[in-house]
């Protein structure tokens, strides 16, 4: 296959897979609101199952992972964040700022609750990691997750837009050291400090 039948394939995975992601994202977000009778229950069921089945006989053994496009980008498809195939995923859309920092806003529904008509504090530590290592890795590609530290200053609705942030503060030997936090248009529900490692084989050549 040509370079030019891969870009436009890649060019397609989002308009192809992406509705596909977002349709079950919205049956996910139903299933846990809805109050159907068990029959309607069982017959949805019934469909589901047979949608399922229909899609895993061209499925592929094991996870996407990142795949490289032929002009060198990487897409994770996958991913738990940002992955537009995957319906777990909110998912976030990274923006770059010009000083190096990084922002996304973003609304969280039933999925991700936690204490009542609230968001779970891990899965704000699984967007405030996702965004403060994007911060990283804008200042040094590739960089993975030391250690993440968050101080949870009060919680975080479900249903109200969310704005998540992050910049690098310094970078010393292999560590990158970057700051950030989740907000609500009242102020700051989690603040979060994280140092991101290059790995050594990046760091040796």
């Amino acid at each position: 296959m040509s370079d030019e039948q891969l870009c436009i394939d890649y060019s397609r995975l989002e308009s192809v897979y992406g509705p596909l992601a977002e349709s079950i994202r919205r049956l996910i977000d139903v299933s846990i609101r809805t109050e159907a009778d068990p029959t309607t229950v069982a017959a949805v069921r019934d469909k589901i199952d047979r949608a399922t089945a229909e899609l895993e006989v061209s499925a592929r053994p094991g996870p996407l992972g990142v795949q490289r496009t032929p002009d060198g980008r990487t897409v994770a498809l996958g991913n738990a964040v940002i992955g537009v195939r995957n319906p777990v995923a909110p998912p976030l859309v990274v923006n770059n700022d010009p000083d190096g920092s990084v922002w996304s806003e973003f609304v969280l529904g039933a999925p991700y609750e936690g204490p009542a008509q609230h968001v779970h504090g891990g899965v704000s530590a699984l967007i405030l990691d996702h965004v403060l290592g994007a911060a990283a890795s804008r200042a040094r590609t590739p960089t993975y997750t030391g250690t993440l530290t968050l101080r949870y200053r009060r919680r975080t609705a479900l249903g109200r837009r969310l704005r998540a942030e992050a910049h690098v503060e310094r970078i010393e030997g292999v560590k990158t050291f970057a700051v950030g936090h989740l907000a609500d248009d009242e102020g700051i529900t989690v603040e979060a400090e994280g140092v991101f490692i290059q790995p050594r084989q990046v760091n040796s050549a």
